[in-house]
């Protein structure tokens, strides 16, 4: 059993443990697993499904140990379906949430998909995607847990 004091843990520490439990989540449910040595392009791993149709995702990581809004530079995103989140709420005490989508979430932005372009007069941010995770949004999530995005397959 690990350690679930995820709050005693950097955030370089707490994202490198999500990345390697997206891969023992993807690799349990039958999917091969290929890494990058490095991370330059917002992908954190490839995973193959060896069904008849070969399906590959890139996937992308993301970690949080609270509510709020969490941000991913657009550059860093490939809006397709075989373009993976893998979403991980840590909260002490508990194996992590875990929550797969693909990024076409973003075609249709609502209160928990943002959409934000920065292509305003003044505005200086680069365009992001962004997850605005709250107890009113929760329900916006639930069907992207994990269990239901692999048992689809």
């Amino acid at each position: 059993m690990p350690n679930l004091k995820w709050s005693q843990l950097s955030g370089m520490q707490l994202g490198r443990y999500a990345e390697y439990y997206a891969k023992m989540e993807f690799t349990s449910y039958g999917y091969d697993v290929y890494t990058s040595e490095v991370d330059d392009h917002g992908v954190d791993f490839v995973a193959k499904y060896d069904s008849k149709f070969y399906e590959f995702y890139e996937v992308q990581v993301k970690s949080v140990r609270q509510d709020g809004y969490l941000y991913i530079p657009k550059e860093k995103v490939i809006v397709s379906d075989n373009f993976l989140i893998c979403y991980m709420r840590f909260t002490d005490d508990n194996l992590p949430d875990v929550f797969v989508f693909p990024a076409t979430v973003w075609n249709s932005p609502n209160a928990l998909f943002v959409d934000r372009p920065y292509d305003k007069p003044g505005q200086k941010s680069k365009p992001e995607y962004g997850i605005n995770y709250n107890k009113k949004n929760a329900p916006l999530l639930e069907k992207y847990r994990a269990e239901s995005f692999f048992e689809a397959r």
